[in-house]
């Protein structure tokens, strides 16, 4: 199923709010007595900014071990599930965790939200759901006030709905593998922000189509790109040649079969023979699986796709950009040395 999940339809029951300062600057939390409550139109602000951002339809499990309590996200989601009312308490324990992992420096503080959603739908089932989401990032705004035929500006800070920094939607579905859950992490790029998802959440790759998709597109444009060029000759038209044959059989077939990807694709008996060694060696550097057969997954196709660019860069003067067809393009060198290539066209656009 290519849509995962959907929101149209879910409903905030009860939430929570707290400040997470940072711990590596000795920051204080800031911890609320009571719930959230808001107005009807605060309260849809707050839907479009809890999830709006969640656009992938990428899944996780939670927790590396998936025993309650082993794993503070698992016992406080798996309480409040079969105890609504004791959200707030269990916020709390959530906070504190949070901020238990907030020591790099780098990391912001923020504002911390834990929210019950009931009718979320997960492949085509309805069921309730924890938000967790943290608010990073301030944004300044100006407020026209007008009375008395009057006017006056003001600036004013605060959150931004349309900019969710962080994020995490936890099913109430699969308890027994640690839950299905959904993520958004939209700031600090870098290793401090594994915080999030591996130390705060501790997310685990889901076992399902989206997932074997993603992992397979990844372990092919490595292999054309980097192992290739030292276990064979060939030239950078020959690697966009193999990056296209490979995005248009994932775009053409419904599932990947290792066999038949290699024979349509890679084509030569050794190269096959490199391709199937690598995927093995792929999988034990990256403790990831890649099941040797699988259904295609279109949003993962269509996330992966975008780094499967094939681009020929010639010195800082020209980008050969192929889509397909290497059999219109040359290389080759002059007699003085000079290396060229030679693109042939049908029609000029």
């Amino acid at each position: 199923m290519d849509i995962a999940f959907r929101f149209d339809q879910a409903r905030i029951t009860s939430q929570a709010l707290h400040y997470v300062g940072l711990k590596a600057d000795e920051e204080a939390m800031i911890v609320s007595p009571t719930l959230l409550e808001a107005d009807d139109h605060t309260e849809s602000l707050l839907m479009k900014y809890f999830l709006s951002a969640f656009k992938s339809q990428e899944l996780f499990h939670l927790g590396y071990n998936t025993v309650p309590e082993d794993n503070t996200i698992l016992s406080a989601v798996s309480r409040i599930f079969s105890r609504p009312d004791t959200l707030l308490e269990e916020s709390v324990k959530l906070a504190e965790h949070l901020y238990d992992c907030s020591e790099h420096p780098s990391i912001k503080s923020g504002d911390f939200f834990v929210v019950h959603f009931e009718d979320c739908i997960l492949e085509g089932e309805i069921t309730d759901a924890i938000g967790l989401f943290k608010a990073e990032q301030i944004s300044h705004f100006l407020k026209v006030l007008r009375a008395n035929n009057s006017m006056d500006v003001r600036s004013e800070s605060g959150i931004d709905v349309n900019k969710l920094d962080k994020g995490c939607i936890i099913f109430n579905i699969d308890a027994e593998n640690g839950y299905v859950a959904a993520q958004v992490d939209r700031t600090n790029p870098g290793n401090e922000a594994a915080y999030w998802s591996k130390e705060f959440l501790r997310l685990k790759n889901r076992n399902d189509a989206y997932h074997h998709t993603s992992k397979a597109m990844e372990l092919c444009k490595e292999f054309i790109s980097v192992e290739m060029p030292d276990r064979f000759h060939v030239t950078p038209a020959d690697q966009a040649d193999l990056l296209n044959r490979t995005a248009q059989f994932f775009r053409e077939h419904d599932t990947f079969g290792v066999q038949e990807f290699a024979s349509e694709v890679m084509e030569d008996p050794q190269v096959i023979d490199e391709f199937t060694r690598y995927k093995s060696e792929f999988e034990n550097d990256r403790q990831v699986s890649v099941d040797d057969g699988f259904d295609i997954s279109a949003p993962a196709f269509k996330k992966q796709a975008r780094i499967f660019k094939s681009v020929i860069k010639l010195d800082k003067n020209f980008h050969i950009y192929v889509h397909g067809n290497r059999e219109m393009i040359e290389r080759g060198v002059e007699p003085d040395g000079r290396k060229y290539y030679k693109v042939y066209f049908d029609e000029e656009r």
